[in-house]
Parts: C-alpha cells; sequence; structure tokens
C-alpha cells in the first residue's frame, strides 16, 4: 500500500523562516541563559578568585541554566497559543538547547570533577562521559526534530499523544545542575563548593551516563503540552500547587533536584507499567474477524 504524499504546510521557503518574534525572544533568552551560565564556568575554572568566588560563580550557572529550561517551557507554548509556529523556530530552539542543556552542563561537570590533583585516567573518563552526555543531547534533539517535522507522515498522531520519546534535554541539563545546589548546600560551612564536589565526584559522572542512555531510550515522558492557562483545577489540585510553589521558593536548593528526579521517576514506573498493561491486553490483529452469534 502507497503512502500519500504528505501536503506541504507552508507555501514558500520563506514562510517556513518567518521568525515571530514573541516566542523566538524566549528561544533567544534560553541560548543567553546558556552562554551566561558557560561563562560563569569559565570564569570559574580560569579566573583568580577567592574558593567562595568560584562556588558563587558555579551556582550562578547553575540558576543561568533552570532559568533556561523556563524560557524553553515557554517559547513554545506562546507560539502554539498565538499561532506563530515555524520551522525556523523549531531549529532555532534546538540550537539555543544545545547551548543550555548540552554544552553548559557537560562543561560545568568537567570544571566541577576534574583538579589538578586528580589522574590523566580520571580526566579522561570525565571528558570522555561529558561527550557522549552532549552527543546524546544532540542526538535526542534530532530525533526530537524529525519526529515532529511536518512533512513526516504521522506527525499529527504523534504530537496527539502527548509523549516525548526519551528524557527531554531540559529536564536532563535541570537535573545535573540541581543536584550541584544540593551539594552546595549540603557543604554549607563545611568548605568551598569545589571541594565538596570533588568528594562527591562519583555521583556526577555516573549520573551523565544514565541520564544520557534516558535521553536516547524509547522511555516516554509526559510532555504536558495540554497544560496551559485555560486549562481547569480542581480545587484540591489547586491549593497542591499553590503549596508546591510555595516549598519551591523557600527550599529551591532541594526543590528542584526533587521535581526532576520525581518527573524521571514518575515517567519511567509509567512507561514499565503501561509495556506490562500492552503485554496483558494484546491489540487485537486485523487479520482476525469477529464470529457472528446466530
Amino acid at each position: 500500500m502507497t503512502t500519500p504524499p504528505v501536503k506541504p504546510q507552508y507555501s514558500s521557503p520563506e514562510e517556513a523562516a518567518r521568525i515571530y518574534l514573541l516566542p523566538n525572544l524566549f528561544t533567544a533568552g534560553n541560548m543567553l541563559c546558556g552562554f551566561l551560565a558557560i561563562k560563569n564556568c569559565i570564569e570559574a575554572r580560569f579566573t583568580t578568585l577567592t574558593a567562595d568566588g568560584r562556588a558563587d560563580h558555579y551556582i550562578m550557572a547553575v540558576w543561568f541554566i533552570l532559568f533556561a529550561c523556563i524560557c524553553d517551557l515557554f517559547d513554545g507554548r506562546v507560539a502554539r497559543a498565538t499561532k506563530r509556529e515555524s520551522l525556523f523556530g523549531a531549529e532555532f530552539d534546538s540550537i539555543a538547547d544545545t547551548v543550555s542543556f548540552g554544552v553548559a552542563p557537560a562543561l560545568m561537570a568537567c570544571f566541577l570533577v576534574i583538579k589538578p590533583e586528580v589522574t590523566e585516567n580520571v580526566q579522561l573518563i570525565t571528558w570522555l562521559l561529558a561527550f557522549i552526555y552532549l552527543l546524546c543531547a544532540g542526538v535526542r534533539l534530532a530525533r526530537f526534530n524529525v519526529l515532529t517535522n511536518p512533512l513526516v507522515p504521522g506527525n499529527e498522531r504523534r504530537a496527539a499523544g502527548g509523549d516525548f520519546v526519551g528524557l527531554p534535554s531540559p529536564a536532563a541539563a535541570g537535573m545535573i545542575a540541581s543536584l550541584v545546589l544540593v551539594l552546595s548546600k549540603i557543604m554549607e560551612g563545611e568548605g568551598p563548593l569545589d571541594v565538596a564536589v570533588k568528594d562527591w565526584s562519583w555521583i556526577l559522572l555516573p549520573l551523565m551516563l544514565i541520564i544520557s542512555f534516558l535521553m536516547v531510550s524509547n522511555v516516554r515522558f509526559p510532555s504536558f503540552k495540554k497544560l496551559d492557562w485555560t486549562a481547569r483545577a480542581r480545587t484540591r489540585g489547586f491549593i497542591l500547587i499553590i503549596i508546591v510553589g510555595a516549598v519551591v521558593f523557600r527550599y529551591p536548593q532541594y526543590s528542584f533536584p526533587a521535581i526532576f528526579l520525581g518527573y524521571i521517576g514518575f515517567s519511567i514506573f509509567r512507561h514499565v507499567f503501561l509495556l506490562k498493561k500492552s503485554e496483558m491486553d494484546p491489540a487485537p490483529d486485523d487479520d482476525d474477524e469477529p464470529v457472528s452469534k446466530v
């Protein structure tokens, strides 16, 4: 059976490459936050600063990565709400994500773990794991662009499913970056941040490897695209959102890691549950015909 040709959604290349101001401003803000995160990591590593000064730069880099996550959360929603989606916006968003959620967290992890006293083997392994993370983030973003391209048959059905295939790169970067906030809070008053992370470097490296695998896996993660400003909420749900917001505002060092870890854990549990459910209730074959009762 021949697949019918896909009808283009754009009448010309100029229409597909059209730059809409409001959503792309959020994307540019995403890229700016990623750039500033990289800048703070470089300054913490290569400038003559005190231990407290280096710690402040690393923590600022973490916050810039988290701000980039917020910008990335709004650019697509603004584009859909204002009906200003374009292929340019999709490609621009992926480039910004590569900077903010690929290069920035990988560089920050390397600078925090690699110290002058570590061996060359540890340095090589750290850089290798950082590149694997960056590579998986790039593959994840490229696959997302293919699965959401309007010229690919079945794109509408995938979009209606409301799931991401593989861990989204903002959640991956947020998980790595927010862990640094936890370490800074735990080791507060016990020494500078770079000393604390050096003692806990065995956590950062395997975490990067696990997250890299999840980004290129087939695990389905909820996208929450259907949640917007017009979404309705029950009274208990509304109160719960207010409480969560207050907790995040009061204890950001612990709240952000808990949110990202909860999202990852819930998605994996949900994926396993759906797989078991599909095995227990297999879909009927097309060749099977219902038996009529006389």
